[in-house]
Parts: structure tokens; sequence; C-alpha cells
């Protein structure tokens, strides 16, 4: 009986095995979208058979490496409604007049000189507001780079800025579905996770600020002014423009921020926004609002031509199944990462080789998050993996679990969307039309995060002690992982 227990359990895969599904995932995924410019599905599809082929090697079966791969799905099937309601509130906001006015009112307000700034501050408001950076990327974001482009601003710069504030919320916002899971798995109130990201969080977002007000200066001029007075002509042709018709953005950040969850408050958004479009657009009937938010704005004829640059083939739920389909191959492979252990072996291993000191400690921390990110192509599970899997070295070390959260919270978040095949970046993407590595440079305060935690990491200013706040250590962490379903479901 033992001996047929002992056949049938899997063991536990080596290094070099877990090292192969990933280092195979990274090549074939960075060779065919740098050489061959090809999608990302096919590499990623290979990577979760390469994966599979190694659980396999470790004795799993397949019900056993198909379940892990449906649970990868599982996590994220709430993500992936919002990402399909928004592509349906993008498609009705355009032809409702909602977008359309929120542009036309600020090309006439803005200039290029602080039009960077403004929309990185602007966003960080609306995100921390309501605490999703997919919501405030696919809503007003939208309208930013219309604006964007009327006033001349490349948009890979553009998406930098309203990505950088998108994300300012996602990240220390009460709100925000990722930092309360970082502080339910590390096990720490969330207040004091929020007040011990500030640090980072400010000297990040300082950077950001005056990085993009340099950049903006060197828009300004009178040729951006007259393609935006351009495309304000041309929004007057093709729209009715009021005021009112920003009533329906206000609806949603109002319903977000009374803590009505995001999917139903993204979608009072469609609904209100159909309305207003039924109301205030001439031509338009509820046929034309239904097949604006499956089809998205593909086949009218506009009248006024800079209009066409802007809303051509954009939002619809059609136009969203790209970016489902990439989402749930690559969960695939995180998911049979994580079942068969593979990750688990690959971190332990940093872990043992890398960490000496409380400096090596934080930037391994980054790190492993960074590779958790790439790996499983989730930002939840780049938050709960990493904070599970260094939490003893925390606790031993007599580290507050605060550092913990801080540091998994600061770098899963953020770098999220950097990677391209990941679920945020695919998102981003998709709603701004712009490649991840087109942005990525721009993204100035996702990427800056974690370079602050590692330099203060390095100097000493990142360190929490448990005995100098033990009052905010809320539940062990094991039981801590539990919350990850309650935060899902709210």
């Amino acid at each position: 009986m033992d001996d047929k227990s002992k056949a049938t359990t899997p063991r536990l895969p080596t290094f070099v095995e877990s090292m192969a599904s990933f280092l195979f995932a990274l090549i074939t995924i960075g060779f065919c979208a740098a050489v061959w410019d090809a999608w990302l599905h096919v590499p990623l599809m290979l990577s979760a058979a390469f994966a599979a082929i190694m659980a396999k090697r470790c004795g799993y079966k397949w019900k056993q490496i198909e379940r892990g791969m449906f649970n990868g799905i599982y996590s994220v099937l709430q993500a992936v409604l919002i990402l399909i309601t928004v592509g349906a509130l993008i498609g009705v906001w355009i032809r409702a007049g909602v977008t359309p006015s929120l542009i036309y009112y600020g090309l006439g307000i803005l200039t290029p000189a602080i039009f960077l700034v403004t929309a990185l501050i602007i966003c960080s408001i609306t995100s921390l507001i309501i605490g999703t950076s997919w919501g405030t990327a696919g809503t007003i974001g939208v309208a930013f780079m219309g604006i964007g482009y009327g006033l001349g601003i490349p948009p890979a710069i553009t998406a930098g800025a309203v990505i950088s504030g998108a994300y300012f919320g996602d990240k220390i916002a009460p709100l925000s579905d990722t930092t309360n899971m970082a502080a339910a798995i590390a096990g720490v109130d969330l207040i004091a996770h929020i007040k011990n990201m500030f640090r980072q969080t400010g000297i990040a977002y300082a950077f950001a600020l005056i990085a993009f007000l340099i950049i903006g200066f060197f828009f300004s001029g009178a040729a951006n002014l007259e393609g935006a007075a351009a495309i304000r002509s041309s929004l007057q042709s093709d729209f009715t423009l009021s005021p009112v018709l920003l009533l329906p953005i206000i609806v949603v950040l109002v319903a977000i921020a009374l803590k009505v969850p995001a999917l139903p408050g993204i979608f009072l958004g469609v609904v209100v926004g159909a309305i207003f479009g039924l109301i205030f657009q001439n031509g338009v009937d509820l046929e034309t609002m239904v097949n604006v938010a499956y089809r998205g704005i593909r086949d009218w004829t506009y009248e006024g031509e800079k209009t066409i640059a802007l809303f051509a083939n954009r939002g619809g739920i059609f136009n969203k199944w790209f970016a489902v389909s990439i989402i749930m191959i690559a969960l695939s492979f995180g998911g049979i990462m994580e079942m068969s252990r593979q990750l688990e072996v690959i971190v332990n291993k940093i872990i043992k080789t890398f960490v000496r000191g409380t400096g090596s400690l934080v930037s391994t921390t980054v790190g492993t998050t960074i590779i958790t990110n790439m790996a499983m192509a989730d930002q939840y599970l780049g938050i709960i993996l990493p904070a599970k899997m260094f939490a003893t070295a925390y606790r031993t070390r007599g580290f507050h679990p605060k550092m913990l959260s801080a540091a998994v919270d600061g770098t899963g978040t953020m770098t999220s969307a950097l990677v391209p095949w990941n679920t945020c970046a695919v998102a981003m993407a998709g709603f701004l039309g712009v490649a991840t590595l087109s942005y990525l440079p721009f993204a100035i305060f996702n990427w800056s995060v974690p370079v602050v935690i590692i330099i203060l990491g390095a100097i000493g200013k990142f360190s929490r002690k448990i005995e100098d706040d033990p009052g905010t250590i809320i539940e062990p962490l094991a039981a801590a992982a539990s919350a990850f379903d309650n935060v899902k479901a709210e």
C-alpha cells in the first residue's frame, strides 16, 4: 500500500526542471515578439505545453494539470468580465458623445506644456476615488488619449502618464482590491499597510510628476494648438456636444466611490451612457447602442476627418476577445506552474542563494515578484505567491508583515502593466491602443516604485520591526490566504 502510494504521488520538481519551463517561456515569447513580431498567443500556448510536460515528468496526471490550468483561469474571471464590460462602455460612451465631449472641453482648456502632468494628476485622483486602474484607463484614460492626439503628444507618452496615474490609486486606495489583498495575505491592518507605503509612493510619484512636467515642455507650440482646434471642429461636426454629457462619468465615479462593486458600477455607466446617447445624439436608436456595445466603433462614417483617427475601431466587446484569449492562455501556463510547484522551487532557490541581509531580502522580494508577474501573467498571483513564500524569511528576521506587504504590493501591482502578456498589460494596451513595450519607458511611476523600494532597502530606510507596531498584525499568515477569495468576490 505504501509502495503504491509513493508511486502515484507527484514529486517536487527539480530546480533545473522548473527553470526550464520558465526560460522556455521567456525565450519563446521574446523571440516570437522581437524577431517575428508575432502575437503572443501561440508562444504562450507552447510555454503552457512545455510546463505541462515538466509537470508530467514529476508524476502529475493530466487531470491534475488540467485542473491547474482551470484554476489559473478561474482566478481572473472577474477581471475578464470587467474587461469585457469596459469594452462595451468605451463603444457606448464614444457614440453617445460622452468621450467626445470630454475630449472637446479638455482640448479647450489644456495646453501641451501641462497636459501630461494634468493627465497624471486627474487619473491619479480618479483611481484613488474608484480604486481601479482598469476603470480609470478605460474611461478617463481613453479621453486623455484623444486629447493628447489633438495636442500633438505621442500616444506612447500619453499612455505612460495615464497608466502612471491609474496605478497610483490601485496601489494605495482603500477600495483597491490589490491593496486589500496584499494586506490580508501578509497579515497586516489595511490602514497600516497603506501608511507604510507613503514614503516609497511619494518619492516615486514626485519623480514621475517632475519627469512629465519636463517632457511636456518639449511639446509646446502653435502647431499643436492648431491640431487641437481642428479636432474640436471635427468633433462638433460628428457629435452633439454638451457638458451634460459628462454626467455618466460622474455617475460611475460616485457609484464606485460609494462602494458599488466595480463590475455593476461600470455596467451602470454603460446603461446611463446609452440613455444619454438616445437623448442627445441625432440618428441614434437602441439598435445603434446595442451594436456599438458589441462591435465598438467600426463601420460608422465620420464627417470630420480628425474624428476617424480618434475613434476608428475603438471599444466594443468584440474588440476585447483578443485580450480575453491571451489572458486565458497565459493563465493556463501560470496555473500549471503554480499547481506543479515549479515556481515555488525557483523562489526557494532564489531565497537561499541571494538573501543575506535586509537589503538583499528586499531586493530579492522585488525581483521574485517581478518574475512571478512574468511567469503567472497575473497581478493577483504576483502578489499572493511572493507574500506567502517570503513570509517565513521576514518573520524569522523579526520584520513586521507590513514590510513584506509593501514590497510585494509596490512591485506586483506596479509591474503587472509592464509585462506584455500579463493580464493588466493586455488590458492597458487594449484600452489605450498602445503596445506595452511602447508605453513602458513612459509608465514612469510604475517602474520607479520598485526601484525606490530597492534603494530604500539598501540604505536601511525600508525596515519595519514587529516590536515597533505589534498591534497592526491582524492574523496569522497561513489563515490570511483565504482573504483572496473574499477580495475577488467583493
